[in-house]
């Protein structure tokens, strides 16, 4: 079993009531101060999860540089003022940086379906 230390846990709760905020941001028409929130909680969660020298390792690696770009790009459109623009262009860095994130998921998920429809 996998020990999580309490900071991780308060990441986690971090990440979470970031996602909730970014979701409350875009069902009540793009508010920026929820999206405002939701990003900064998402990105101190992600810090205190994995630590922060390898988040800030995740996010400046030389192959994600665009997908970093506009991750941060988005938060700023979205600081000064222009939500919508601000999140279309955030979504397109976040799926881009965790593009390898979404392949190894699926991959273990195929491994789990395997082991488990094997005969034993």
């Amino acid at each position: 079993m996998i020990e999580i230390t309490d900071l991780q846990k308060i990441g986690i709760g971090l990440a979470g009531f970031g996602i909730s905020f970014l979701f409350l941001g875009m069902l009540l028409l793009f508010d920026k101060g929820l999206l405002a929130i939701g990003n900064i909680l998402f990105i101190a969660g992600l810090g205190c999860v994995i630590g922060v020298e390898r988040t800030l390792r995740f996010f400046f690696q030389r192959h994600k540089v665009k997908g970093t770009t506009a991750f941060f790009g988005g938060i700023v459109i979205v600081l000064l003022g222009f939500p919508i623009i601000g999140m279309i262009i955030e979504s397109y860095g976040f799926f881009a940086l965790f593009r390898c994130v979404r392949i190894m998921f699926f991959i273990f998920v195929k491994q789990f379906e395997r082991s488990r429809l094997k005969p034993t």
